[in-house]
């Protein structure tokens, strides 16, 4: 941890919509959000979601797209 996160220890909490977000560890998930597995400093964290949330689009949207690109 480093002194600019006064040492707290985030989490990577997710969606049903996909989207990614940081959570104190120690604290209950908020309605709708659950754990996505990761945890540790807020650069840690954050870095873990830049690699990982590489579509930004909400999940219902990405399908509403699929769903119009395989409609002939």
């Amino acid at each position: 941890m480093s002194e600019q996160d006064g040492g707290i220890v985030y989490k990577v909490v997710v969606n049903h919509e996909e989207q990614y977000s940081l959570w104190p560890a120690d604290r209950e998930n908020a309605p709708g959000w659950r754990d996505a597995g990761t945890q540790g400093s807020q650069a840690e964290c954050l870095e873990y979601i830049k690699r990982v949330w590489t579509d930004m689009r909400p999940l219902s949207l990405r399908k509403r797209m699929d769903e119009r690109q395989n409609t002939p």
